[in-house]
């Protein structure tokens, strides 16, 4: 991790409902979602499992002491500007709640852990997008491109509560393995898997989410695992 990574912006919101009962465009039906998040500009409390102001509204799939903070990359919003043909992207455009600004996915590593503010917090895994990203800026293809590009993102944990706030630089105080990025995760979780001996590997982290290790345990020991099916595109899901 080259140079000082900086909490660029922080952003909270609650769940809403959007849309319109028997609209025509699917993309215009009702939904629920906590996707649609505001610019804190104080200091902001950092509780167990998410920011005070926050929520979620599936906590099945969101949220939890491992999906605490979801995190983005400042650096790749030039990118998806100029790929989506959407200047108004905004810090928060991907419903993350720390932009950070320094870090991209091959220099973060599952374990890291840093300081912000008077918070602790811990890699835990890989974002992995949903259909409500694609629903929000209304590009079907988008959950798609974020996880084929790598581009994902990545979650913390809280190890110690505190006080966040917009500026403030991120510590790393620890890296217990820095041979596992976020790059590396994703492309065994999406991409190679067929390579158990990784999948195994990576499962045996003991800082991995718990997430994470049930999908990849039922990969190596029953070549089973979710259908991705309903994350990307939220078939069968009402919203």
């Amino acid at each position: 991790m080259d140079g000082a990574a900086v909490l660029a912006s922080i952003q909270v919101g609650k769940p809403r409902e959007a849309g319109t009962e028997g609209a025509a465009d699917p993309f215009d039906r009702p939904w629920v979602s906590g996707f649609w998040k505001e610019t804190a500009a104080g200091p902001v409390d950092l509780r167990w499992t998410n920011l005070d102001g926050d929520g979620q509204a599936d906590l099945v799939n969101h949220g939890g002491v491992d999906k605490a903070v979801c995190c983005y990359s400042a650096a790749h919003y030039p990118g998806w500007r100029s790929e989506l043909g959407r200047p108004d992207m905004a810090f928060g455009a991907f419903g993350e709640n720390f932009t950070i600004d320094g870090l991209v996915e091959p220099d973060v590593c599952i374990g890291d852990t840093f300081r912000v503010g008077t918070a602790v917090v811990q890699v835990s895994q890989p974002r992995q997008p949903c259909w409500k990203l694609a629903r929000r800026w209304r590009i079907k293809e988008l959950t798609f491109l974020v996880q084929d590009s790598g581009r994902t993102g990545w979650y913390f944990r809280v190890l110690t509560e505190g006080v966040v706030q917009t500026g403030e630089p991120l510590t790393l105080v620890d890296r217990p393995h820095p041979d596992w990025t976020i790059a590396r995760a994703n492309q065994v979780m999406h991409h190679d898997k067929a390579d158990l001996a990784s999948a195994a590997a990576l499962a045996a982290l003991p800082t991995l989410s718990a997430s994470w290790k049930t999908t990849l345990h039922n990969r190596i020991a029953k070549g089973i695992e979710a259908d991705a099916t309903r994350r990307l595109e939220g078939r069968g899901a009402s919203g």
